[in-house]
């Protein structure tokens, strides 16, 4: 046998030795999912996480061959179905939740009964949405907005969904970037604060888009500015940096996580399927109508997309001594 030969032989023998070795990790590796997948959200039905988790649902169903059902277990911030997930041992429960349940459930609350850097397999952002600074419609326009509320001081009031909210904690941001010194009035939804901002009983607010711009656009509200750069959710309302705040760059946005113990099979599949799907023209125009723009991420977009905010956020919960019981 010359020496051509054999190194041809070789490469055959070993290709064939890796291929039973293949072979053999592929059998052992059982099929995944093998049954329905449970999706749970921690808002209501119609809520802006729900409308993700939904939209996510319909086509991962399709490719997965099995359904995937949306439960939706409100209540605590969305923590309570947040904790389900994390303690979730049956390889088939995964859950669309809110940037506060990764990034600073546990910065406010020392006791939450989930860890977020330990207990979830962090799977992929599925959607963001900026917020939209909103004032009372006589109030000035832009830089002239931060001028007049600067000089106002801690007479004017700001409203927020709650303490440690997305929108309580931006406008704590807000206030440090721009000089302002609202007071926090909570409430107990986006209505409220609305009708609160509408009523004079508070001066402005920071809320989605999909709530802002029916009011903007009634001239019952003022849009100032938006918490990102130029948004197609809001294409007419100028960021905030136009107005003289710089550096505020903050969004709601939703991610799909599973128990930290998912087993490799399900993160791969879903690391392969979500972001493809998320990235589809029919999964971004139902998100877009819904006041939401589309993302899918990697596992590492996520985690480093929690890292980043939580660091955000965490500053300003300890320089204002933030939280919830």
């Amino acid at each position: 046998m010359n020496t051509e030969t054999r190194r041809t032989t070789l490469a055959w023998l070993a290709a064939c030795a890796l291929g039973a070795t293949l072979g053999t990790a592929q059998a052992a590796d059982p099929t995944w999912p093998t049954r329905p997948v449970r999706l749970l959200v921690g808002f209501p039905g119609g809520s802006t996480p729900d409308m993700a988790a939904r939209a996510l649902a319909d086509p991962l169903s399709r490719v997965l061959g099995q359904p995937v059902i949306v439960e939706n277990k409100p209540g605590a911030s969305g923590n309570i179905a947040a904790d389900q997930v994390a303690k979730a041992t049956d390889d088939h429960t995964l859950g669309v939740v809110i940037n506060g349940n990764l990034t600073s459930a546990r910065l406010l609350n020392p006791k939450l009964s989930y860890d977020p850097q330990k207990d979830f397999a962090e799977i992929s952002l599925l959607a963001t949405a900026p917020l939209v600074l909103v004032a009372a419609p006589q109030l000035p326009d832009g830089a002239a907005f931060f001028a007049a509320m600067r000089q106002a001081g801690a007479s004017a009031n700001y409203g927020s969904v709650g303490a440690g909210s997305v929108a309580h904690l931006g406008m704590e941001l807000l206030k440090s970037k721009s000089g302002i010194a609202p007071v926090h009035v909570p409430y107990s939804g986006n209505p409220a604060v609305v009708t609160a901002i509408i009523g004079g009983q508070v001066q402005m607010a920071l809320v989605p888009p999909g709530v802002a711009m029916p009011q903007v656009q009634a001239g019952k509200l003022k849009a100032i500015g938006v918490t990102s750069g130029r948004s197609a959710l809001v294409p007419s309302v100028a960021p905030l940096a136009d107005a003289g705040v710089k550096d505020f760059n903050l969004e709601v946005w939703t991610a799909l996580v599973g128990p930290a113990g998912l087993s490799r099979a399900a993160q791969a599949r879903l690391a392969a399927e979500v972001p493809r799907i998320m990235r589809e023209p029919e999964t971004r125009t139902r998100l877009l109508n819904q006041g939401w723009q589309a993302v899918g991420t990697s596992s590492e977009g996520l985690h480093q997309r929690v890292k980043e905010e939580a660091a955000l956020l965490g500053a300003i919960i300890r320089a204002q001594n933030i939280s919830v019981d």
